[in-house]
């Protein structure tokens, strides 16, 4: 049986990331993700979310961030869309990861994270939308 996919919206507030972790994992033991899975997935998703609410929306108006999961053959389809200012973190600098904490510049770790944890990262942006899709191979309960 093909599963469907599923999508939510949040609002531009961090105290929306429980209701995240909440559908997250609640979608994810629907159609049989491992527990690490729904980890990785809800670590990248954070940051994400993290980073719109941050650095993307400038103003003191209500938005909505739309997540949408996809289960495929083998992956895991992931987008958000937000209406925030355009953001491509695809096409940020990788962080030097070999340094000490203290002579770390700040910046751009999430987003490294993200393309660590992620198989596939595509951006686009369409109108006033910042459309980020991702790709995670399953890890599914057992693995």
């Amino acid at each position: 049986m093909k599963k469907k996919a599923y999508f939510f919206e949040l609002k531009n507030c961090l105290s929306e990331l429980d209701t995240l972790c909440e559908n997250l994992e609640k979608y994810g033991r629907q159609i049989g993700l491992s527990p690490k899975m729904i980890f990785e997935l809800n670590l990248a998703l954070d940051e994400l979310f993290t980073n719109i609410i941050s650095y993307g929306l400038k103003d003191d108006r209500d938005h909505l961030i739309r997540i949408t999961l996809t289960p495929e053959k083998e992956v895991l389809g992931l987008c958000v869309e937000d209406d925030g200012i355009a953001f491509d973190p695809t096409e940020c600098d990788q962080p030097d990861v070999s340094c000490s904490v203290s002579q770390c510049k700040i910046g751009g770790l999430g987003i490294h994270i993200i393309n660590k944890l992620m198989d596939e990262i595509c951006y686009e942006r369409c109108g006033n939308k910042n459309i980020l899709r991702l790709k995670k191979r399953f890890i599914k309960n057992g693995s």
